[in-house]
């Protein structure tokens, strides 16, 4: 049973920092790409940062600069620190895990941790 558990989500000031974790079990983790989703009300769910299993990272343009996405293998967890944070990065933060293969693709998602930062 696959289970991604986010946690590190909460209410911050503009300009504050948050650090969000995601926990993954029941995946090889090593050999999956690692994401971090956000979905604001009324708006799709867009991909915010991910990391491939051999540590290459890709970013949106509205976090670049401001957030970074990391892995550890051996606690099979990924992060997101986010500094800087703006008004418009209030969301619900999803974990992603994904992972293909010669005969499909594999995707997994957490329930989401709410973040809010506050003007």
């Amino acid at each position: 049973q696959v289970q991604l558990v986010e946690s590190g989500g909460g209410l911050v000031q503009a300009g504050g920092s948050l650090r969000l974790s995601c926990a993954a079990s029941g995946i090889i983790f090593s050999l999956n790409t690692m994401g971090w989703y956000r979905q604001a009300p009324g708006k799709e769910r867009d991909m915010v940062a991910n990391i491939t299993h051999d540590g290459t990272t890709n970013y949106a343009d509205s976090v670049k600069g401001r957030f970074t996405i990391s892995r550890d293998n051996a606690k099979s967890t990924v992060y997101l620190q986010m500094n800087s944070l703006k008004p418009e990065d209030s969301a619900v933060y999803y974990c992603n895990a994904r992972r293909t293969t010669l005969f499909r693709t594999y995707n997994y998602w957490g329930q989401g941790t709410q973040v809010t930062v506050s003007s």
